[in-house]
């Protein structure tokens, strides 16, 4: 299993609460739909970034198929113009 962290800011005078939600409504339902994305999960962050992502999935491969997966695309098309800055990591399990 591969964990899958990723950590934004959004762009200046973006409404971080309503945009989380927002991107949560796109993401999380993907759940199911793309296989090997076993979990995901959107949460508002307070200490140094604006929102985190979770994830967990059955393996590299299924992590890279889901990058470019086209429901994950298009979703990411709705909000990526939102963001700022990203950080990421991922770790196998």
């Amino acid at each position: 299993m591969v964990k899958h962290i990723v950590l934004y800011n959004f762009k200046a005078g973006v409404d971080k609460e309503a945009s989380v939600k927002l991107i949560a409504s796109l993401l999380e339902p993907l759940v199911g739909q793309i296989p090997g994305l076993l979990h995901l999960e959107i949460r508002q962050a307070y200490n140094g970034m604006d929102y985190a992502l979770y994830s967990e999935f059955e393996s590299r491969e299924a992590l890279s198929a889901y990058a470019v997966h086209p429901l994950h695309l298009a979703a990411k098309e709705q909000f990526f113009h939102l963001l700022d800055s990203r950080v990421a990591a991922d770790y196998d399990v």
